[in-house]
């Protein structure tokens, strides 16, 4: 059954932390994968969490499965989060939502829902998007195709030609954004470009698909999703992936929401009832443990304000090291001007080098990040940036 399956090569980032593993310097540095990390290079748990886990382990009394569409009040929580409580979508009772198994398996249900709707569904993505989008979205069965959104020569968004692009998508076609923070490039859409965006998507009436997984970590948690609620205000129908797992700091526990804004509340019934069918599919019953404790933080008013100076903490921390970086290099004498990453948001910026240049930095000085040039911004200290700015600007 299986000796005819060929051999695939291994994950790029995963391949990276391997090989970081193996390295034996001393002074190595992991700026691949995308978890936020601390001045000592921990990912802590954060101090809300770990109260909520308390709350948790005093009031749970089963482990028997919760409901197919999840816990209810990590739902209603998440929702008010991304849409706003007193969003009129919410109070028109137009979104369809499921707990889902993180990030990722948001956008499996939904881009599964897609299928079911339209088999020749074509979603476009921009150009990079983080790689986990295509197979994601392309194994269940859905054409991937991508429209133009970064320029590594300017370090900035080619806005004109997206809009270009997008301007001559079929109707019904899909469209996904970031919804702040892009990964892999850190370059966000400014609020008049979402504006510009929002109203090309009513005149082309393409459907807006948008990833959150970085809320809080741009400019505020309110800030971060001017775009997305602009977007799903203007358009009769939007989709949402979102995650806990940067903001809430739980990667292991899979913590994702997938939500389907339908233009009436009649059709909402319908859409839950499906994304519900989907999911029963893929897993069966979604897992309680990280939902309950989103819903225990966002519901208790003390745990909520501990949890939102914590998300602003590491924000402010990533902005502090982005600025810390680039002085760094200039202090160095980088002959490229990196300014740019001073502008850029969240966990990830584009150094816009040669993948010869990123292989150099790998094996002369154990510095660990994908050829695309993307680092982990959260993963330099004040102990290690003084040596990566030196060997960034030794291989230009």
């Amino acid at each position: 059954m299986f000796e005819h399956l060929p051999a695939l090569a291994p994950d790029p980032i995963l391949g990276l932390s391997t090989a970081f593993k193996k390295d034996n310097n001393p002074a190595k540095i992991d700026l691949g994968v995308g978890v936020y990390k601390d001045e000592q290079g921990n990912t802590p748990i954060l101090k809300a969490v770990v109260e909520a886990q308390k709350q948790l382990m005093e009031t749970e009394t089963s482990k028997v499965y919760i409901t197919p569409q999840g816990v209810q009040g990590f739902i209603d929580g998440m929702l008010e989060l991304i849409l706003g409580k007193a969003s009129p979508i919410l109070l028109a009772n137009r979104v369809a939502a499921v707990q889902a198994p993180g990030g990722c398996g948001a956008l499996r249900i939904l881009a599964e829902l897609l299928k079911r709707c339209n088999t020749e569904t074509k979603v476009w993505v921009s150009d990079p998007t983080w790689a986990n989008h295509i197979p994601l979205i392309g194994d269940a069965g859905l054409e991937i195709v991508t429209y133009p959104y970064f320029d590594k020569t300017t370090a900035s968004i080619k806005f004109d030609e997206m809009m270009s692009c997008l301007a001559q998508v079929k109707k019904g076609d899909v469209v996904l954004l970031h919804g702040c923070c892009h990964n892999p490039t850190g370059a966000d859409l400014t609020r008049e470009q979402w504006q510009a965006l929002a109203k090309l998507a009513n005149e082309v009436g393409f459907l807006p698909f948008i990833d959150l997984a970085y809320q809080g970590f741009g400019e505020g948690l309110e800030a971060d999703v001017y775009g997305l609620r602009l977007m799903a205000e203007s358009v009769p129908e939007t989709i949402i992936a979102a995650s806990c797992s940067k903001n809430f700091g739980l990667y292991r526990e899979r913590v994702g929401l997938a939500a389907l804004i339908t233009h009436n509340s009649a059709n909402r019934d319908i859409v839950q009832s499906q994304i519900q069918y989907v999911a029963r599919g893929i897993y069966s019953m979604p897992p309680a443990y990280g939902g309950a404790l989103v819903d225990i933080i966002l519901a208790n008013e003390n745990l909520s304000a501990l949890w939102q100076s914590e998300v602003t903490e590491m924000r402010e921390r990533m902005i502090q090291l982005r600025k810390l970086l680039v002085d760094n290099l200039a202090a160095h004498g980088a002959s490229k001007d990196f300014s740019f990453i001073n502008q850029q948001k969240g966990m990830f910026s584009f150094l816009c080098i040669a993948p010869q240049q990123v292989q150099k930095l790998r094996d002369q000085n154990s510095i660990y990040f994908v050829d695309s040039s993307r680092v982990n911004i959260a993963g330099i200290n004040t102990k290690n940036v003084e040596v990566l700015a030196a060997a960034i600007s030794g291989v230009l």
